[in-house]
């Protein structure tokens, strides 16, 4: 789209069909607000070849920009003095005292919310466990990946714990009180991929793709967030119900909802958050995306084969959400961007755009294991001198490196970029001890350096070790 063509609803759906088609995505609704009015369009199927149309109240998985209701509903708790956010949680969760390791009982919500509790990503949940036993099983010095309060490292049980706390103090369930107290004031049909019976969707949900960039080989993949986790993703909603969130922060807002200057702290960066490769921020529930002296704030999501985005400029009171039913919607994503620059809505974005001059070559110290609760990310190094990553036993990406620290994730298929990270080096030394990716921070894990009587033992019962 250039900047010569005015932004109507058959243009637009046309640019945004051409986008879906480019990079295999199914279907897709778009929804721009701005000048006081809101445009919204949908392309293709909700299941690749069912022949489906998308339409606009079809709800796609929005993954993780259900954090942004969850924060938002805390927030209101907040504005009704029901809850502190910088009181310790212990406050409001009383289990997390007593004889066990308090780490949790002095967390903050404040540190919940922008991600800077010390917590890691999280543990998955069992299908049959409750939201108060994940939190006594798993909230502790087991997982903790940070100390409170000192940095950022994104992380889903710690929304777990916000959806503990809302319950808490209002006495009814997740999804009671983001539904009452969010979503219908906000007139958005509450829909959620993983409800109990009570909560079971009134409208057509869009199924999620993997789609194989290089080949294109597209495949519909099923939902599989625990009903633990819900407050951490298990939203899904429309592109236009994105907006009806996203202008709560534009204007004067939606003040019988949440008061302006409450609004105003959910987008006000956090002093210790700095979530590199991430966004340029993160305030509560809320991240924080600059372009110029523009500073927008949103929330990406991805659930199983879905990509969803949501951006919002204050200052101007322009919203614009992007929902797509497949994995390489990131890549509609940035090309959507790009073309609402040429239109004059300069959305935000946040990464490392351009290809390396000349690369650094990697060095064999970065190889190694990774730590983040139960999440192993390894860094391998092979034949070919270059350094890739696996997640779980899989290689996902190579890095590519843009200095001695800093590299591009490219994925291993399509060597499309998908995101950036750091490795990060000890105080005062030179030696590497942690890494940041995707948002977070995982430790080093140092290999056991064995006892002299364990290795005198091997010697001697091991053939191989005795062999001269």
């Amino acid at each position: 789209m250039s900047a010569d063509q005015e932004v109507d609803a058959d243009r637009l759906a046309d640019w945004l069909r051409a986008l879906a088609g480019k990079h295999r995505v199914p279907g897709a609704q778009l929804a721009i607000h701005r000048d006081g009015h809101t445009l919204a369009v949908e392309v293709g199927e909700t299941e690749y070849g069912s022949g489906d149309p998308v339409g606009p109240d079809t709800a796609f998985p929005i993954g993780s920009i259900t954090k942004a209701f969850t924060a938002t509903v805390a927030m209101v708790l907040v504005a009704d003095s029901d809850l502190d956010l910088d009181a310790p949680l212990e406050e409001y969760l009383p289990d997390l005292r007593g004889d066990r390791d308090d780490h949790c009982a002095r967390i903050t919500p404040r540190q919940l919310l922008s991600h800077t509790s010390g917590l890691a990503a999280g543990p998955d949940a069992p299908a049959s466990a409750t939201r108060r036993r994940y939190v006594l099983d798993h909230c502790g010095r087991h997982n903790v990946v940070l100390p409170p309060g000192t940095a950022f490292s994104y992380s889903n049980m710690g929304y777990v714990l916000v959806g503990r706390l809302i319950e808490a103090i209002t006495g009814m369930s997740w999804w009671e009180a983001v539904d009452l107290i969010l979503l219908k004031p906000l007139g958005i049909l509450p829909t959620f991929v993983t409800a109990p019976d009570s909560h079971a969707p009134d409208r057509p949900i869009a199924s999620g793709h993997s789609v194989h960039p290089a080949t294109g080989r597209t495949v519909s993949v099923r939902q599989n967030e625990p009903l633990v986790e819900a407050p951490a993703g298990s939203l899904a909603l429309s592109a236009s119900d994105l907006v009806s969130l996203g202008l709560m922060h534009t204007g004067q807002g939606v003040p019988e909802v949440l008061p302006t200057r409450y609004a105003a702290q959910m987008r006000q960066a956090v002093a210790e958050a700095d979530p590199f490769g991430l966004a340029d921020g993160w305030g509560l529930g809320l991240a924080v995306f600059r372009h110029g002296t523009a500073e927008w704030v949103g929330h990406d999501g991805n659930a199983d084969g879905t990509s969803c985005y949501l951006r919002i400029d204050p200052a101007l009171g322009c919203v614009v959400s992007l929902t797509s039913n497949a994995n390489t919607g990131l890549y509609l994503w940035q090309d959507l961007i790009t073309g609402l620059r040429a239109t004059g809505i300069r959305v935000a974005r946040h990464g490392v755009d351009a290809s390396p001059g000349q690369p650094t070559v990697p060095t064999p110290d970065y190889a190694g294991t990774y730590v983040n609760g139960d999440d192993d990310y390894e860094v391998l190094a092979k034949g070919d001198g270059q350094l890739y990553m696996a997640l779980g036993g899989e290689v996902i990406a190579r890095l590519v490196f843009l200095d001695d620290l800093t590299f591009a994730l490219n994925d291993v298929a399509s060597d499309l970029r998908m995101s950036t990270g750091r490795f990060h080096r000890a105080p005062g030394g030179s030696r590497v001890d942690g890494i940041h990716t995707m948002g977070r921070f995982a430790q080093r894990r140092v290999p056991r350096i064995p006892h002299a009587r364990d290795r005198a033992m091997a010697m001697h019962t091991s053939p191989e070790l005795s062999r001269p």
